[in-house]
Formats: C-alpha cells, sequence, structure tokens
C-alpha cells in the first residue's frame, strides 16, 4: 500500500498545542511542505515571535532562533547577513509585526532584506486572550474594546501589506488565507513563491495569511472560517499585493 499523505520532514512529530480550529497548524504544514520540496531542510533557519507561534521551534525541524516581541524580522536580517546562504524565515502573528515590530519590518522590506516573512492576521492578540490587534475589524469585540472597535477612538484596521507595497525593496507580497481547501492550495502556492524570491536572491518577500482564531472569536471552528472567508477578506482582500518578480507563471 502506498502512503499518499505524510507529515512533512521538516516538521516534528509532536503534537501541536494551538486550540482547536486555530490555523497555525495548517500555516506550519505549508511551509513545511514548501522547505521539502524545495529541499533546503538542512540550510533554513527560522526566526518565531512572541505570541502563540512562541513555540514553533517544537514543531519546525530546522534550525530556529527566538526573537524578542517584534524583532523577528531584525533578527532574521542579521543572521541573513552574517550568513547569506542560508534560508531565513520569519513567521509573525499581527499583534508581533504590525503593532511592536512595525518599524523592523518596514525597514527590512525597504533595505530589500532577503528574507522571508509569513505573516499571519487572525486580527486579534491571541496569546495574551484577545486584545484589539492593529488588524482588528471595525465593530469587533475583543477584551480592550468590548463594544466593538471603534474607528473614531481607535483608528482603522491596519493593512501593513498595502503599506509595504510601497517600499523599494520589497519584491513579492501576496495575501492568501487558510479558511477553505481552495484556498489553502493558494496559501501553499504562495509561500513558495515566497522561499523562491529569497532562493533567487531577489529581495524581500512576505505572504499574509488570514487565519481564524475560534477561542478569541468566541465562535466554533466552522463559523469562525466562514467568517474569515466573509468578513475578512472585504478589509484586508486576498491577492497579489506586489510582484516584480518577473516569474512567469504560465
Amino acid at each position: 500500500m502506498n502512503k499518499i499523505f505524510t507529515k512533512p520532514k521538516s516538521l516534528k512529530p509532536n503534537v501541536m498545542h494551538y486550540c482547536p480550529g486555530c490555523g497555525h497548524s495548517i500555516i506550519h504544514r505549508l511551509v513545511g511542505e514548501t522547505i521539502d520540496e524545495l529541499e533546503i531542510q538542512e540550510r533554513t533557519l527560522g526566526v518565531p515571535p512572541a505570541g502563540c507561534a512562541v513555540l514553533a521551534y517544537n514543531y519546525f525541524d530546522v534550525d530556529m532562533g527566538e526573537a524578542p516581541h517584534g524583532r523577528a524580522i531584525a533578527v532574521a536580517t542579521g543572521l541573513k547577513r552574517v550568513l547569506p546562504d542560508r534560508v531565513v524565515f520569519t513567521y509573525q502573528g499581527d499583534g508581533d509585526i504590525a503593532a511592536i515590530g512595525t518599524a523592523e519590518i518596514i525597514h527590512a522590506a525597504n533595505r530589500g532584506e532577503k528574507v522571508t516573512a509569513i505573516f499571519v492576521n487572525n486580527g486579534t492578540y491571541g496569546m495574551t486572550g484577545g486584545q484589539m490587534a492593529p488588524t482588528t475589524l471595525a465593530g469587533m469585540n475583543s477584551t480592550t474594546t468590548p463594544g466593538g472597535r471603534d474607528v473614531a477612538r481607535d483608528g482603522a484596521p491596519l493593512d501593513l501589506t498595502q503599506m509595504l507595497a510601497t517600499a523599494k525593496g520589497s519584491v513579492y507580497l501576496e495575501r492568501v488565507t487558510v479558511a477553505s481547501p481552495k484556498h489553502i492550495r493558494q496559501a501553499k502556492k504562495a509561500i513558495k513563491k515566497a522561499f523562491q524570491v529569497q532562493l533567487d536572491g531577489l529581495g524581500f518577500s512576505l505572504v499574509e495569511v488570514l487565519s481564524p482564531c475560534p477561542t478569541n472569536w468566541k465562535m466554533a471552528p466552522v463559523p469562525a472560517y466562514e467568517w474569515t472567508l466573509q468578513e475578512m477578506t472585504k478589509i484586508f482582500p486576498l491577492g497579489v499585493i506586489k510582484d516584480i518578480t518577473g516569474y512567469d507563471e504560465k
């Protein structure tokens, strides 16, 4: 009997700690599949953040370097400059990359650092209990906005990836989601392309992944996935935001 579905070699056989319905485990798998298919496991360095994915080193079977909150891309920049033959990626949530780490990510993109960022956007500070994040939608409840995010008071949701598109050194930016099997396949394609951009030495690449957080959204997993597609994509439309790779997609 042939086995047709196996765990990527780049993921350890550990049981993940993520909440039921969380998208992190899916995204971990997509990154692991990409590393396997590109045959770069032995030279890949991952930089997880503070946040729900702080324990990512328990799951990725590659060298990992932990970063302080928001500083993953700064750590990745240092690693890549010292070890330019390595493939370096960060794995950051919206609170990490779009709040505390905003300065680092903008300047890394502007400098065209040859690293890859995986930006998981679930619209909340998940690990610390569901506070309002820069990406929380207008009207969306959180522990710090119990009546819903008020744009007049709290500002509008921050579209970080669009901001990064104006940076001269950003080469490939795409927004995807893991909210359905079809979209998971598209997300895999985008993640693999982002790694390929780095392998080809073209510049900065980032994939934003819209991901459900059923626990902090106070939803069951299935409605959370539906809400991701129906509501989050209105504010954060899916698709390629910037692509100057020159790759022929045909």
